[in-house]
């Protein structure tokens, strides 16, 4: 609860004052020229109790105006935003990075304790430049490389969520009573799911890292998702690269210092107008790690690149498009013929894989008259016939029923 700044307590000297709030960029919103208002000592932080200085803002467009919970001290000790409590460094809940990094962190809720924890954090938070997170997390070290934090990178979010200002709601066009129209400044929709657990949230629960919902749904989703599972063929050794990008601010160098860390390359192309890259390894043993520690976790200069095991141009010939196998063709003559003595003679060039027929040395025409009364016996030339196709017979031109004949 609020206190009297009168009143002679350890928390008079406590009462936080700041000019500008602690917040992730999905908070702070895509309006370059937004306004915020401030409010000195003017709200209770939902953790430690003590009077803060609030502020309050809209964060663009149709989006809800939004407001901090906690104040800076209780923000710096968990290293997350003021406002939705999600963290700074990969936006995620608190009980997610928590888990990846096995964290146990068992700050006290209340009472005493509670406010003689805070302010000895705030003591120590003091004497550093103001970016260096509190409590259990500054003691963790800064190891970047640990299997924790590329979990964390693997399903953390590279662009802001700008979905998640949008405004509530309107309860009473749920209920059929809203009379506001488009003036109302809540959501005419309705609620897709009643029972959802995401609409039952705590502030408490999100700092603690305590059941909540939001980061059991991203833990769900994250054992679900796929693994990149090595080819049968023990002699590919080659990974593909693909996101670079057509603006090259990924080169080989950059390619080069992530994956020398797994073995020894044998040779790395960059293919700039593809935005794609190959990297071959010396050992198998050295291409499956680069393969299990970078797919859907590699991260280079801000750009997400996708990891896949490259196909040998023998087994590329023998799949379609799609990479799947192409069955043989029936009948297809699989081995070459012989070569004609006339071929050979005039030193044409022919590849020996490639399956040869003769052509005909006579082209085999039919020689089928219409059988009718009328028709004329035209016959010419040695064998006693002439060139004559079987469409060309008037009779079966659109016939259509018997033929009538004269009498």
């Amino acid at each position: 609860m609020s206190m009297s700044m009168s009143s002679y307590n350890y928390n008079r000297k406590t009462w936080e004052d700041s000019d500008f709030p602690i917040l992730c960029e999905t908070c702070l919103g895509n309006n370059p020229y937004m306004r915020m208002i401030k409010d000195k000592f003017g709200a209770e932080c939902k953790i430690c109790e003590r009077p803060f200085t609030n502020h309050r803002w809209q964060p663009g467009k149709g989006a809800r105006y939004k407001k901090t919970e906690l104040c800076q001290t209780c923000a710096k000790i968990k290293n997350v935003c003021q406002t939705c409590m999600f963290d700074l460094e990969f936006g995620l809940p608190v009980q997610v990075r928590d888990h990846a990094l096995q964290i146990t962190d068992d700050l006290p809720k209340e009472g005493v304790n509670r406010d003689y924890f805070v302010q000895n954090q705030e003591r120590m938070l003091s004497h550093t430049d103001g970016t260096t997170p509190g409590g259990a997390l500054a003691n963790i070290g800064t190891d970047t490389t640990s299997a924790g934090y590329e979990y964390l990178k693997r399903i953390a979010r590279t662009t802001p969520y700008y979905k998640r200002n949008a405004p509530h709601i309107c309860s009473f066009f749920v209920k059929g009573e809203c009379k506001r129209g488009e003036e109302c400044p809540y959501r005419h929709e309705k609620p897709s799911d009643p029972d959802d657990p995401l609409s039952n949230q705590n502030i408490r629960d999100r700092y603690y890292g305590t059941n909540d919902p939001v980061a059991e749904k991203i833990l769900n989703r994250a054992k679900a998702m796929p693994s990149l599972q090595p080819p049968d063929d023990k002699s590919v050794t080659t990974l593909y690269v693909g996101g670079l990008g057509h603006d090259g601010s990924i080169n080989e160098k950059d390619l080069r210092d992530f994956f020398y860390q797994y073995g020894e390359i044998r040779s790395l192309n960059v293919l700039g107008g593809k935005g794609c890259a190959f990297v071959t390894y010396t050992t198998r043993e050295s291409a499956e790690m680069a393969a299990e520690r970078s797919f859907n976790r590699i991260n280079i200069k801000n750009k997400r690149l996708t990891i896949r095991w490259g196909i040998p141009q023998a087994q590329k010939n023998t799949t379609g498009s799609e990479g799947r196998p192409i069955n043989p063709v029936p009948s297809l003559p699989t081995t070459s013929y012989p070569v004609p003595e006339s071929l050979k003679a005039s030193g044409s060039k022919r590849p020996s894989d490639t399956p040869f027929v003769a052509p005909p040395s006579k082209l085999v025409v039919p020689s089928v008259a219409p059988r009718g009364k009328g028709a004329p016996s035209d016959e010419s030339g040695p064998s006693g016939s002439r060139i004559y196709y079987p469409s060309q017979d008037p009779q079966r031109l659109g016939a259509k029923g018997d033929v009538l004949e004269e009498d």
